[in-house]
């Protein structure tokens, strides 16, 4: 059995970040990777993918950016580059190809079964983002008239895909991008509209970070928040990483020929149905845009209020159902997100809905901790730029944790 101080599974951008602090503290560690690092931007993302956060904000503990163009988007390509870069420049000992099959207490301490061994641990950090496994709501009906469903992390490029049209369900960040990507190929794009949140790319000559990190917007903390499970539920910002910083937004695409309807209703072996509710969709997540540019202008100081984007229209007409008989679509895109997955933890550590139970990513059980979750610390926990301080912050309680409880190795 091997044997390490702290064991940091994951090596994503959370995962790489407090190896770096913990070498800083002189804190043995191992980091353990299914895959490669940064497996996941490399293989559950399409080709053509670009960060939504401008290269500025993107910074990791130690590595601030220091390229020519500050305000551009990083292909998701040069940032799988950037983080192996960073590994290596920190010299952080990952183990790759190994998978963390279990995790239970031994003594003051963890045992880890892998499939590459067993490991003993003193502490434990889960680095392996917010949320990991794919979640499709409704699950499709096999049969050979049927269309093909893939989840979103499938999707690479428009010729990989059969032929046909395509149905994308969800409307937030992945599935805007995708919708727009496939509309542009040539192909028949039906979006399927739940709730989502739109923002311009740019506001005020700035680009939308700029604006919600000098307001402290992305700092906020769930305690300074009066609805904070709304906050937590709320989708990803409707973004892209564009070279032009052009808008991908409802509005976007409606203008190049992308057909929308309601939320996904249910599914069968001969139709999808779709709830009438497109215009309250809509109309919601406009109204939540035009109050946050306000506030964005009063923080500002404008005097005149901005004019915001056009609102989205609403079709006169929309799909309400659509039948697989008239072959309309070839493949079904499932951008609806991810669920989290804990099987592996064999510890007692999780609130009645299966969250991993902590308070700024210490748990409730002595020397594990978790690193990378959406609102972790702050609002943005999960985010590259964010997660650097989060990964200070627990370095810190580790240390101190193997110290007082007289752990740590000599």
């Amino acid at each position: 059995m091997e044997q390490a101080d702290v064991v940091i599974v994951g090596a994503g951008q959370a995962g790489i970040a407090l190896s770096h602090c913990l070498q800083k503290r002189g804190v043995s560690h191992v980091v353990l990777e299914r895959g490669r690092i940064g497996e996941r931007w490399r293989s559950s993302t399409w080709r053509s993918l670009r960060l939504l956060t401008p290269n500025w904000l993107n910074a990791l503990p130690g590595s601030p950016y220091r390229g020519s163009d500050p305000d551009g988007f990083m292909s998701r390509d040069a940032f799988v580059e950037t983080l192996v870069g960073y590994a290596h420049q920190s010299q952080v000992p990952v183990r790759s190809h190994v998978d963390v099959l279990s995790c239970e207490r031994s003594g003051k301490g963890f045992r880890l079964r892998t499939t590459a061994g067993d490991w003993s641990a003193k502490v434990v950090v889960v680095a392996t983002g917010h949320c990991d496994v794919p979640s499709i709501p409704f699950s499709p009906h096999p049969g050979e008239d049927q269309p093909v469903n893939i989840h979103a992390s499938q999707y690479r490029s428009p010729e990989e895909l059969v032929s046909g049209g395509v149905l994308v369900v969800g409307a937030s960040s992945s599935g805007v991008q995708i919708a727009d990507e496939l509309q542009r190929s040539g192909r028949r794009v039906i979006l399927s509209v739940g709730k989502h949140t739109r923002l311009p790319r740019i506001w005020r000559d700035k680009d939308i970070f700029y604006w919600l990190h000098q307001m402290g917007f992305m700092s906020q903390r769930l305690d300074d928040l009066t609805n904070p499970e709304s906050a937590r539920r709320q989708p990803s910002l409707q973004l892209a990483g564009r070279a032009d910083r052009s808008d991908v937004d409802l509005a976007t695409l409606q203008g190049i020929g992308v057909e929308l309807t309601g939320r996904l209703k249910g599914i069968s072996n001969q139709a999808i149905g779709f709830v009438d509710d497109l215009e309250d969709s809509i109309t919601g997540s406009d109204a939540k845009q035009d109050r946050l540019l306000r506030q964005i202008d009063r923080f500002a100081g404008h005097k005149s209020i901005g004019l915001g984007p056009a609102p989205t229209r609403v079709p006169a007409t929309y799909l309400k159902r659509l039948s697989f008989a008239s072959g309309v679509i070839g493949t079904i895109i499932w951008a609806t997100g991810y669920s989290r997955s804990f099987s592996w933890l064999k510890l007692p550590a999780f609130t009645a809905d299966g969250e991993l139970a902590h308070k700024d990513g210490v748990t409730t059980v002595a020397g594990l901790y978790a690193l990378g979750f959406r609102f972790l610390r702050k609002r943005d926990s999960n985010f590259i730029g964010g997660v650097g301080e989060d990964a200070q912050a627990i370095a810190d309680h580790v240390s101190r944790y193997l110290g007082q409880s007289g752990l740590k190795a000599a």
